[in-house]
């Protein structure tokens, strides 16, 4: 029996799935939220047209190769694409396409919510409260720092560094931006753009807003960390890699950073020991487009670029870098 045109490695919204029984468009999905080993992916997308990823899914020159026969689409639910092997698609003739534009709001007020727990110490705070610990108010009690009126560094102007700026006119915050392209960002009237060394040296918030490329890699490293302030906060809602973590590690451990704020990490799922150990940090498990909104409309969008593609058509979300 012939196999259903698409496959979707991991569970999606009902949503997206819909859209694909509404285009007459046949699939399987693998029900389940955790990655399938390569093996087990690689089998279950020979002889498919079209592939429906999310991250952690490894779709690379091999998996491609072994699929070119048939496949004219891969679908990734996720803005990112560092995952996916573009050039070898390319190559192979099978289109790539993302979900830009429906997340970028939900993720700005991610970040100013991981922004304002790391700097209130909120996290701390909930877990000893939740474990009994706390015995009353205290004037001295989980002193965190101000985030009115301080400046906010935000490195990398494209959609999601620009709606976070766009938030930070609210808390009265100066705000610098490193970006490839000041002329083609989308930051508020007010923003000062500058050199990243001048951004890490100024800022009193560091967040980091870059796609995961060659040049982004380990983007904040040991040197880069030496230049913020001790009094400084970083902010990762990016990608993992962009922070080189034990850098990262050693910075908070021996004081030289007030603390951190992070969604993603270096090696996910993992996460170092000494993170989870350190109340100066807070942590989420990857959530930063986790809106039940936004997750539907993501799953529609790589559902209609599939659609779209195998109906002989154009994807409006294709990857051209």
């Amino acid at each position: 029996m012939a196999r259903a045109a698409v496959f979707v490695t991991r569970r999606v919204p009902e949503a997206g799935l819909a859209v694909l029984r509404q285009r007459g468009v046949t699939f399987d999905l693998h029900d389940s939220d955790l990655a399938m080993s390569p093996e087990a992916l690689r089998a279950a997308a020979i002889g498919r047209r079209g592939l429906i990823v999310q991250m952690g899914d490894r779709i690379d020159a091999a998996l491609l190769e072994s699929v070119a026969a048939t496949c004219r689409v891969v679908a990734t639910v996720s803005v990112g694409f560092d995952h996916i092997d573009v050039t070898a698609a390319r190559r192979l003739g099978i289109v790539v396409t993302h979900t830009p534009n429906v997340l970028t709001e939900t993720m700005a007020d991610l970040t100013w919510a991981l922004m304002l727990a790391t700097a209130r110490r909120l996290g701390e705070a909930e877990r000893d409260l939740r474990a009994g610990r706390w015995r009353g108010w205290g004037l001295e009690q989980y002193l965190g720092a101000d985030v009115h009126g301080a400046t906010l560094g935000i490195v990398g102007g494209g959609r999601i560094g620009s709606a976070v700026a766009r938030r930070a006119a609210g808390f009265d915050m100066r705000v610098l931006c490193c970006t490839r392209r000041a002329e083609a960002s989308a930051m508020p009237a007010g923003v000062r753009f500058v050199d990243l060394a001048t951004l890490l040296r100024e800022s009193d918030y560091v967040s980091l807003h870059v796609p995961l490329t060659d040049q982004t890699r380990r983007l904040i490293g040991a040197a880069e960390l030496a230049l913020m302030k001790r009094t400084a906060f970083l902010i990762n809602t990016s990608r993992g890699p962009v922070v080189d973590e034990a850098a990262l590690i050693s910075a908070l451990r021996e004081g030289r950073l007030a603390g951190a704020g992070l969604d993603v990490y270096e090696n996910e799922p993992h996460v170092p020991a000494e993170l989870p150990a350190m109340e100066h940090v807070v942590l989420l498990p990857h959530i930063g487009s986790a809106s039940r909104a936004t997750r539907e409309a993501m799953a529609r969008m790589a559902a209609q670029s599939v659609a779209a593609v195998l109906a002989g058509g154009t994807a409006e979300n294709e990857v051209r870098a």
